[in-house]
C-alpha cells in the first residue's frame, strides 16, 4: 500500500525531509521526501497500513523547527524502491 502526502507550512530548510526519513526507516516504510518549488514537501510512503497511519501522524507533527499547516494524503502507485530517500 502506498500513499502520497503533500505537506504545507514551514517545511523546507528546517530538517523536515531528514525527519521524515528517520521516521520512515524506523517504521519500515520505503519511499522518498522531496522539496517542491511551491514550498511544500512531497512524501511518497509505501508499507503496511498500520505503519503508514503512524507515519502520516508523525508527518502532521514534523520536527521541532517546522510548522505544518496541512497534510493532503492520497493513494499512490507503489513505485518506491527499498529504503527512503530525502533528495
Amino acid at each position: 500500500m502506498c500513499r502520497r502526502a503533500l505537506v504545507s507550512g514551514t517545511v523546507q530548510g528546517v530538517g523536515y525531509r531528514a525527519f521524515a526519513r528517520r521516521a520512515a526507516l524506523a517504521l519500515g516504510i520505503r519511499g522518498h521526501a522531496l522539496n517542491l518549488a511551491d514550498g511544500r514537501v512531497e512524501v511518497l510512503a509505501c508499507g503496511e497500513a498500520a505503519a503508514l497511519d503512524a507515519f502520516m501522524a508523525q508527518l502532521r507533527e514534523g520536527p521541532a523547527w517546522s510548522r505544518v499547516t496541512d497534510v493532503s494524503v492520497s493513494a499512490a502507485q507503489c513505485t518506491a524502491q527499498p529504503g527512503f530517500g530525502s533528495g
